[in-house]
């Protein structure tokens, strides 16, 4: 049995998945969990993309060429999904919360889910954002916590997840709004927190925090894609939030990087400015009656990080 797959609690049936951006975090990291689990997966990539060479080894994986824009219909329509799950969206660190390019992605999303109704694909999942929600200093539920967005990113995504429900469900279609926390592990890019603080403190150079009673519910990689094929596979409908349940202060994190690295002293707090999102953590009991439960904890995610950047770990 392949690692976390214990985490799957009810009988999965085989799906013919296409993912979306599947060269990314995300898209990768599910397309790998959808492959171990018998799925055959066909993965859309830009053209002049490098695909993980350990996915296109796999029999089961069809490589499509193409951009969201102008989607590879052709090899979509043979290969024939039965479920597709979207990852693909602008997501550079420092760039995507206003990044205008959200607007383009909107419309390509709307673009993708007509020529899925034309393909009779009945379920689609989209990888919605936690800061949709309103910032509030409770657990985020999908039926009950405002939506609010603030950034053009999250405006864009809750746009999108109108504009779907109204025409993609309003024709038939089934669709499930995946809600991302705050991902994290091997793989992820190197401008994110985890792995900038992991650097930084094992060159010997000080890890300034500026927010550092920030709480967010940070989701190992590994437990996310197994989220998100439970989703996936169980056919949900409407608003599921993937997230732990359990938040972790800014703070929390240099001290564990810190301990394993053995590396105390470098953490430097510098307060400046108010956090627009101090406290996002998921409420996840509709993911966990899915039969979902997280396997990695913090400071065992953070670990495997830091192996795999090459550190030495206590």
């Amino acid at each position: 049995m392949a690692a976390g797959m214990s985490q799957f609690r009810r009988p999965f049936f085989m799906h013919r998945l296409f993912v979306t951006g599947v060269t990314g975090f995300i898209g990768s990291a599910v397309a790998r969990r959808a492959l171990a689990l018998g799925w055959p997966v066909a993965g859309l990539a830009l053209p002049a993309e490098t695909i993980p060479p350990d996915l296109v080894a796999q029999p089961g994986f069809v490589a499509l060429r193409g951009t969201l824009e102008n989607l590879p219909w052709d090899g979509i329509r043979l290969f024939a999904p039965t479920r597709c799950l979207h990852t693909a969206w602008i997501a550079t660190p420092g760039v995507y919360l206003e990044s205008p390019e959200n607007w383009k992605h909107l419309e390509w999303g709307l673009q993708l889910a007509e020529g899925l109704l034309g393909l009779g694909c009945p379920h689609l999942t989209v990888l919605g954002t936690c800061i949709e929600y309103q910032s509030n200093p409770q657990p985020c539920r999908e039926t009950g916590t405002p939506i609010q967005p603030t950034t053009t990113y999250s405006r864009c995504k809750h746009e999108l997840h109108l504009k779907l429900a109204d025409q993609f469900v309003g024709r038939g279609g089934q669709l499930a709004w995946a809600r991302v926390f705050y991902p994290y592990g091997v793989g992820e890019h190197p401008a994110r927190l985890c792995t900038q603080m992991i650097k930084r403190m094992a060159a010997g150079e000080p890890a300034v925090l500026t927010t550092p009673e920030s709480i967010k519910d940070y989701i190992y990689i590994d437990d996310l894609s197994a989220a998100i094929c439970q989703v996936v596979g169980a056919g949900f409908q409407g608003p599921v939030n993937l997230g732990t349940g359990t938040g972790v202060s800014i703070r929390q994190i240099a001290q564990l990087v810190a301990q394993m690295l053995g590396k105390d002293g470098l953490i430097t707090e510098r307060p400046s400015g108010t956090d627009p999102f101090p406290f996002v953590v998921a409420d996840n009991t509709a993911l966990r009656q899915l039969g979902w439960s997280p396997g990695t904890g913090i400071s065992a995610g953070l670990r495997q990080l830091a192996q795999s950047l090459g550190h030495v770990v206590r």
